[in-house]
């Protein structure tokens, strides 16, 4: 699991496309699959509508720093930096024109990745909200979509009784991004306490060495219904 960042997703120009309509529904879809056919991210945006995808895809870059900023204390910057690299290649590169277009700023999101530095990883997190405030969307529909990757991701964080430290620290990204979609949302109030009940699953940033202090696949799948039900409510 731990190549998955390895090589960017097949065809990264159809997903950037600007076009509308169900060719650039499939290129979406496929290019959050990536190489790795990811069911998380396969069904988050085949689920969401159209309107939502951008913002869907922004909140799923951004996991990737707020994993990495809650990472660096632990881990220091060289491992902070991997981790939005990874992000940058598996979320980013697929639809860099789009985001762009929406005032992404990708030399602030390149420049974290290559320092890892904490003021640089804030600053990109600054460009990445407000393009979500430009993308707009539903919020509800944005957050159910990360919780959903952080759920799929999960699913092969544990194997043969080992944590596999690039599953379990993407997840929590994804699980972070979520909570800070909700979190921004007066509307979505009523699934803070789920969505907080979900991020405090992974006991830390940075993946145990011991599999049984790792939350159990199913206590997060579940935990990650419950979210969804609460925001299917809000």
């Amino acid at each position: 699991a731990g190549d998955k960042a390895e090589t960017a997703p097949a065809n990264p120009a159809a997903a950037s496309a600007g076009g509308e309509g169900e060719g650039e529904g499939a290129a979406a879809v496929a290019s959050a699959a990536g190489e790795s056919g990811e069911a998380g991210a396969t069904d988050a945006y085949a689920a969401i509508p159209a309107a939502s995808r951008t913002a869907l895809r922004i909140a799923q870059v951004k996991g990737f720093f707020l994993v990495a900023q809650a990472a660096a204390p632990a881990e220091g910057k060289e491992a902070a930096a991997a981790l939005i690299g990874q992000g940058l290649l598996e979320a980013y590169d697929p639809a860099a024109a789009e985001l762009k277009a929406l005032g992404v700023d990708e030399a602030a999101l390149r420049a974290a990745a290559e320092s890892g530095d904490p003021a640089a990883i804030k600053k990109a997190i600054a460009t990445l909200d407000a393009a979500s405030k430009k993308a707009g969307g539903d919020q509800a529909a944005v957050a159910k979509g990360m919780t959903t990757i952080a759920s799929g991701l999960y699913q092969n964080a544990l194997v043969d009784g080992a944590v596999d430290p690039v599953e379990y620290q993407h997840s929590y990204g994804a699980a972070l991004a979520a909570k800070a979609v909700v979190d921004a949302d007066p509307k979505l109030a009523s699934a803070r306490d789920e969505i907080a009940g979900l991020v405090k699953l992974w006991p830390s940033a940075t993946a145990p060495e011991d599999a049984a202090k790792a939350p159990a696949t199913g206590k997060v799948l579940a935990q990650a219904s419950r979210v969804e039900l609460a925001l299917s409510g809000a």
